[in-house]
C-alpha cells in the first residue's frame, strides 16, 4: 500500500473510497481490539511510563538547579576577578547574600582554609560549592538546599506517587513521604544499578518502582507507585473503554470532515496564489498540505503553477538586475560628466589664459614670465593627463582587463620617483623612511609608481596645514607593508568603508575647497589587487589617516 501511494497520487474518486474504508472499517476493528486488550495492557504501561516520566522530571529539576547555581557562581567569579579589590569583593558578596536568601555564606578563601567548610553536609540541609579563582584563591558558596526541596516537586503537586531523592545514603527531599513506602523502596533496590537512565524494578507489576541514579550530580531518585494511584488508574481506563466506543462512532464523521477540510484548504491556496500573481506578486508560491488527503490533480496543478511562476519571477529578477545596471551606468555617466565639467575646467582655464598671454602682440613678455607661463601650462597639461588616465583605467579595473608586467621591483626607487612626480604646491614635508629599504617586491613598476603618486598626492591634499606626510614600511610574513600617513581628523568607520567607491571624497570643513575626481583610492585599490596585493585604510587619533599597501616580497 505504501509503495502504491509513493508511485502516484490518487485521484479524488479513489481517495473517497479509501477514506470510507479507513473511516468506517478500521475504526470499528480497532475498537474491538481496544475493548478486549485495554484492561490488560494500557494500565500497566501507563503506570510504568508515568513513573519513568516523573523520575525524568525530577532529574531535570535537579539539573536545572545545579546549572543555575553553576551559572551564578561563574558570574560571581567573573565579577570578582574584574573588581580585583578585597573590600569591593566582600561588599559585592554581601549584596548577593542579601538578595538571594538561599546563600547561607559566600566567601573568598585560600586553599588551606577549605577544610573548615567540611562541617556542612546534606543532613543539615546545606551544600558546599567550591570554585577556584585565577589568583589561587577559592570562592566558597554554602547553599541552603531547603530551597531545592521547595521547588523540586512544584510541577508534581497533583501526583500522589511517593518520590524520594537521596544524596549518598541521606534522604535530601521527598514528596508524599511514608516510612513504610520509603523502607520498602530502598529494600527492593538492586545491588548493581544502571546510571543516568530510569529503570523499573520491584516485584509488583501494577505498582512499579522506578529508580534513576544520576552521576552528575551524584543523586538517586526513587518513584513509588502506591496502591491508591493504581486503583485510580484502573477506574480511569474503564472510562477510556467506554469513551473509545463513542470515539469510534465519531471517527467516521471526523475523517470525512478532515478530508473535506484539507481539500478546501488546498483549493483555497490555489485561489490565493492566482490572486497574488494577478496583482504582480511573483514571489508567491502554492504550498499545499501534501498527505494522503491531497489529490493527485491538486498536486500536479500546484507543481506546474509554481514552475510557471518561478520562470516568471526569474525573468522579473533579471529585468530588475538589468534596470539596476542601467541606473548604475547612468549614474556613472552623470558623475563622469560632472567630473569632466568641474575638474577639467581649472587646468583648461589656466592653459587657455597663459597661452593667450603668450600669443598677445600688444604687450612685451620677458623671458622669466615666458618660462613661468610655459611651466604652468606644462603643469596643468600633466594634471589633465593624469585625470584622463584615471578615467580611462576605470573600465579596465572593473572588467579585470588590466595587463601587468610583474617583475622584481625596488620599492626604494619607486617611492623616490613617486615623490618627484607628486604635486606638492603646499610644500609639505614628506618623510621617506624607505630611503634605505633594499627589499624588492613582485609588481609592475609603472603601475606601482602610479599607486604611490596617487596615495602621496591624496595625503598632501587631505592633511592639516604644517603637517608631515610619513612613508614607512614593515614586513608581515611574506608581504612588505608600505604605509602612507598624514595628520587628519578621525574619519568615521562608515565613511571609511566608502572611500574605495568611485567618485567618493571626504567632504568636511578641512577639505571642502580641495578639488579632485574622487577616483584616486578606487584606482589604487584596483591596481594593488591586480598585482596580488592588498590595501587597507585606517583612521584613529594615533595615526590620523593611514593607508597600508601589502605587496608580495620577491
Amino acid at each position: 500500500m505504501v509503495q502504491f501511494f509513493s508511485k502516484r497520487r490518487l485521484k479524488i474518486a479513489e481517495q473517497i473510497i479509501i477514506v470510507i474504508f479507513f473511516a468506517v472499517l478500521i475504526p470499528m476493528t480497532v475498537s474491538g481490539v481496544i475493548i478486549s486488550n485495554i484492561n490488560q495492557q494500557s494500565n500497566r504501561a501507563q503506570l510504568r511510563s508515568a513513573a519513568i516520566m516523573i523520575a525524568n522530571i525530577v532529574s531535570e529539576e535537579i539539573d536545572v538547579f545545579e546549572h543555575s547555581i553553576n551559572n551564578e557562581l561563574n558570574q560571581i567569579i567573573s565579577t570578582i576577578e574584574y573588581l580585583n579589590n578585597p573590600q569591593r569583593e566582600q561588599k559585592y558578596l554581601n549584596s548577593i547574600i542579601k538578595d538571594l536568601v538561599f546563600y547561607k555564606e559566600l566567601s573568598i578563601v585560600h586553599e588551606n582554609e577549605l577544610e573548615k567548610y567540611n562541617i556542612y553536609n546534606v543532613k543539615d540541609d546545606y551544600a558546599v560549592f567550591k570554585r577556584p579563582l585565577k589568583d589561587g584563591r577559592y570562592l566558597v558558596a554554602v547553599l541552603d538546599i531547603k530551597n531545592l526541596q521547595k521547588n523540586l516537586f512544584r510541577t508534581l503537586s497533583d501526583d500522589k506517587r511517593q518520590i524520594y531523592v537521596l544524596a549518598g545514603k541521606d534522604l535530601v527531599a521527598s514528596s508524599h513521604y511514608s516510612e513504610e513506602g520509603y523502607n520498602n523502596s530502598i529494600a527492593q533496590l538492586p545491588n548493581e544499578m544502571k546510571e543516568d537512565v530510569p529503570v523499573v524494578y520491584g516485584n509488583r507489576k501494577n505498582q512499579p518502582l522506578v529508580y534513576l541514579k544520576k552521576t552528575s550530580p551524584d543523586a538517586l531518585i526513587i518513584v513509588n507507585t502506591t496502591e491508591a494511584v493504581t486503583r485510580h488508574a484502573i477506574d480511569y481506563n474503564r472510562d477510556k473503554i467506554i469513551l473509545s466506543i463513542i470515539i469510534t462512532i465519531l471517527t467516521v464523521f471526523f475523517v470525512v470532515g478532515l478530508y473535506t477540510y484539507y481539500l478546501y484548504i488546498n483549493i483555497r491556496q490555489l485561489f490565493k496564489a492566482i490572486i497574488a500573481i494577478s496583482k504582480g506578486n511573483y514571489e508567491r508560491r502554492i504550498r499545499l498540505l501534501t498527505n494522503v488527503f491531497t489529490p493527485f490533480e491538486l498536486v500536479f496543478l500546484g507543481t506546474e503553477f509554481n514552475r510557471m511562476v518561478g520562470q516568471i519571477h526569474k525573468s522579473y529578477i533579471q529585468l530588475k538586475k538589468k534596470n539596476k545596471e542601467l541606473r548604475q551606468l547612468n549614474e556613472f555617466r552623470s558623475n563622469m560628466v560632472d567630473t569632466v565639467s568641474h575638474e577639467f575646467r581649472t587646468p583648461l582655464t589656466s592653459i587657455q589664459g597663459y597661452t593667450s598671454r603668450l600669443l598677445r602682440q600688444d604687450i612685451e613678455i620677458d623671458e622669466e614670465m615666458r618660462q613661468k607661463s610655459l611651466k604652468i601650462i606644462k603643469k596643468q597639461a600633466e594634471r589633465l593627463k593624469r585625470m584622463i588616465e584615471d578615467i580611462l583605467v576605470i573600465p579596465d579595473i572593473e572588467g579585470a582587463r588590466l595587463n601587468f608586467d610583474v617583475v622584481d621591483v625596488s620599492v626604494e626607487s619607486v617611492i623616490e620617483n613617486a615623490i618627484l612626480l607628486v604635486k606638492n604646491d603646499a610644500e609639505k614635508e614628506i618623510v621617506n623612511n624607505l630611503a634605505n629599504c633594499k627589499i624588492s617586491v613582485l609588481a609592475d613598476n609603472d603601475r606601482l609608481e602610479q599607486v604611490f603618486v596617487n596615495l602621496i598626492e591624496n595625503a598632501i591634499k587631505y592633511s592639516k596645514d604644517d603637517s608631515k606626510i610619513t612613508l614607512d614600511y614593515e614586513i608581515d610574513g611574506e608581504k612588505l607593508v608600505v604605509s602612507v600617513k598624514n595628520d587628519y581628523d578621525v574619519i568615521p568607520r562608515e565613511k571609511l568603508k566608502t572611500l574605495f567607491d568611485k567618485f567618493t571624497r571626504v567632504d568636511d570643513k578641512t577639505t571642502r575647497t580641495t578639488r579632485g575626481t574622487g577616483l584616486g583610492l578606487f584606482i589604487v585599490k584596483g591596481l594593488v589587487e591586480g598585482m596580488n596585493g592588498k590595501i587597507r585604510l585606517y583612521s584613529n587619533e594615533e595615526c590620523g589617516f593611514c593607508v597600508k599597501v601589502y605587496l608580495p616580497i620577491a
